[in-house]
């Protein structure tokens, strides 16, 4: 009966040994714009801002029907009903540079927070998001132009996303 038992368990465990082993294609995942989206994102950004442009990021330049091997760039214009990006790509898939233009995005808070402190009574009535993007610069502009009102005044005010005034 021992005999049996150690048998029967050695046969349990032996049978796992064999277990199959498959073996999956290699796969390579590379975001060529990576650069764009780390420069160009942030926590406060609005997610049909986001969504556009990692749209812009992830676009297959090669494949679309605008493609021919016999230009240098190419400039490809993206909507939604927010705003619009212009983006140039060189011939090879890489994001060279945008212009971003967004009407009424939701400010972050340290524009709200630094209009709020200058111009305390003042209601933000519409704003304008543009951002500027270069490869090859180590900065990205982001710039926020925003109209006032109180009562009878009105202003326009420029700000960046940081809180400084322009």
């Amino acid at each position: 009966m021992k005999k049996l038992f150690i048998l029967l368990l050695l046969l349990a465990f032996s049978s796992q040994v064999y277990a199959q082993v498959i073996e999956l294609p290699e796969i390579e995942i590379s975001a060529v714009n990576y650069k764009y989206l780390s420069s160009v994102e942030s926590d406060d950004t609005p997610m049909s801002v986001k969504m556009l442009q990692e749209k812009v990021a992830m676009y297959d330049l090669k494949s679309s029907e605008f493609y021919k091997d016999e230009y240098a760039t190419y400039n490809i214009s993206f909507y939604i009903p927010e705003g619009k990006i212009l983006a140039a790509y060189d011939k090879d898939g890489k994001l060279l540079r945008t212009i971003e233009k967004y009407k009424d995005v939701k400010l972050p808070k340290t524009v709200g927070e630094a209009i709020t402190k200058r111009f305390p009574g003042w209601t933000v009535v519409s704003d304008f998001y543009k951002v500027n993007y270069h490869y090859m610069n180590k900065v990205t502009d982001k710039l926020y132009k925003v109209r006032l009102e109180n009562g009878d005044k009105k202003m326009k005010v420029k700000i960046n996303e940081k809180g400084v005034f322009m």
